[in-house]
């Protein structure tokens, strides 16, 4: 397998949220949210969940110190997780797992596009792509990577073994 054919792989193996690559039956479970405290500002359309968060839905996990979801009239929910870092799991369909990690997390259910920012890593067993920011367009399935300033680089690992389907 070519270079380019495995940063593709690469690409597209580290989906989080998505739900063409994840189990299929996580969208449909519930979600459960457990925290210190929570606060729904009914003007604003804001939910506040703060104090170890931990949101599961399927095989989906994600702990944060503090998650702020967004209900837009019209249109679909914002959510930004924070921590240092906060922290979320998934199983793909092929049983594969994803993690990924972040200082912040913010993702538009609406245009399906995810930003992670600050000390940002996203990892499929050994391999990973580590970068102070990391999107991914769950449509279009493009994944950027970037570092803070020119002094630093993003750093990538791939093993191809792992990275083979089943």
């Amino acid at each position: 397998m070519n270079f380019m054919k495995k940063i593709l792989l690469l690409s597209l193996s580290l989906a989080p949220f998505s739900t063409v690559y994840g189990v299929t039956n996580d969208a449909q479970q519930p979600i459960n949210i457990e925290s210190k405290t929570q606060n729904f500002d009914m003007k604003k359309n804001t939910i506040i969940f703060d104090g170890d968060v931990v949101i599961t839905q399927g095989s989906i996990k994600i702990n944060a110190d503090k998650v702020i979801i967004l209900r837009q009239k019209g249109k679909k929910e914002i959510i930004n997780a924070y921590g240092k870092p906060m922290k979320f799991h998934q199983l793909l369909e092929n049983d594969k797992p994803i993690d990924g990690q972040a200082n912040q997390a913010h993702y538009d259910l609406g245009t399906e596009f995810l930003t992670l920012t600050g000390n940002a890593e996203l990892k499929q067993r050994d391999s990973f792509v580590k970068a102070n920011k990391i999107t991914y367009d769950v449509k279009k399935q493009q994944l950027k990577a970037a570092k803070q300033n020119s002094s630093s680089r993003v750093k990538t690992v791939l093993i191809p073994t792992q990275l083979q389907d089943k």
